[in-house]
């Protein structure tokens, strides 16, 4: 396992994940947290549960819209209560808008990196090649999905990973057209993320709305 900055790491246990469906995760925020829950919530978009056909819902309070918003992005990136509130914690005490922060600190995750250079469909899936060892950071060997990825990184392959099944057949697993970021350079050739520099704010997650989650943790 690679030698990093404890900063670089989010959280105590990295190998601690949610494992509810992801699908009824999605109905329950709203919001599609994974590909495969689209085409499930055109066809089942109410919540989860026995009365979610049927049950009406009130306007809801400020809470509760801060809440959701909260649980919506923390489940999109696959964390848990306690990783995402101490990343939240960082995030107020940097300069700069907490809210913004807050999304850049995500999306510098080892994970999310590779899932935005296309290296796999969802984030899960992303998160999972990594524990299981598949990727070196910076010529060194990392398991840890939480790393964050700074500018001037490079993210690859390991070699003997580069002959298994899944990486020989990337071109019909993923599309290199899936890469739209600006902050990484990707090489499918050789298997290769450089990291160019900061994710902004646009290229982030669309319909977040960070101001209510900098709210819900400043109660």
């Amino acid at each position: 396992m690679v030698v990093v900055d404890h900063l670089r790491l989010e959280g105590f246990n990295y190998m601690a994940r949610d494992t509810q469906s992801i699908t009824k995760m999605s109905r329950r925020e709203g919001y599609a947290l994974h590909p495969k829950a689209i085409k499930h919530m055109a066809k089942r978009s109410t919540m989860p549960g026995q009365h979610g056909r049927t049950g009406r819902r009130s306007t809801p309070s400020q809470y509760a819209l801060q809440l959701r918003e909260k649980q919506k992005v923390k489940r999109l990136y696959g964390l848990l209560e306690r990783q995402f509130s101490n990343i939240m914690k960082e995030a107020s005490r940097r300069s700069g808008q907490s809210g913004e922060v807050l999304l850049q600190i995500l999306e510098q995750r080892a994970d999310n990196t590779v899932y935005r250079a296309g290296f796999a469909n969802s984030r899960r899936a992303a998160r999972q090649l990594v524990t299981h060892g598949h990727f070196m950071l910076n010529g060194r060997r990392v398991d840890i999905p939480s790393i964050r990825i700074k500018p001037g990184d490079i993210l690859e392959v390991r070699p003997k990973s580069q002959s298994t099944v899944y990486f020989k057949n990337l071109d019909d697993i993923t599309s290199e057209n899936d890469v739209t970021v600006s902050w990484i350079k990707v090489d499918r050739k050789k298997f290769k993320i450089s990291v160019t520099g900061l994710p902004p704010r646009e290229e982030a997650e669309p319909e977040i709305n960070e101001q209510l989650i900098v709210e819900y943790y400043s109660r």
